[in-house]
């Protein structure tokens, strides 16, 4: 499968962009995943990155408008209904990567490949 293939495979909410807008942003995520690092999760890992990306832009459907104009929200109600959520994303430095589903497929598939390393803090004595 291609990268556009992939792409539509994992996100069908983009059917109406143009392929090649999705290209475009497939493009501009290519130097930011490792292909040695990701191996055969390459393609994914950019397609997730690509249409997170894409979601943030306010491409995409989305009931409540797109994600860009409602950062704001805390809470939409709708009738009887009310739903109250945190806007923000996390401290951490991929805060950013846990507001769509598909930063967070990417961090998914990033842990699976890539494994941190932890220092205790302490040093050998002698």
């Amino acid at each position: 499968m291609d990268e556009l293939e992939v792409f539509r495979l994992i996100a069908p909410e983009f059917e109406q962009v143009m392929s090649s807008d999705i290209t475009q942003y497939i493009e501009l995520c290519r130097p930011l995943v490792s292909k040695k690092q990701f191996g055969k999760l390459y393609t994914q890992a950019v397609c997730c990155l690509a249409a997170h990306r894409m979601k943030l832009a306010g491409l995409g459907r989305d009931d409540t408008g797109s994600l860009s104009e409602t950062f704001r929200l805390s809470s939409y109600s709708e009738g009887g209904v009310s739903v109250s959520f945190g806007s923000t994303p996390g401290q951490s430095t991929d805060g950013e990567y846990a507001l769509t589903i598909y930063g967070q497929q990417y961090l998914s598939i990033r842990r699976s490949v890539i494994i941190p390393i932890h220092c205790s803090g302490e040093r050998g004595s002698g």
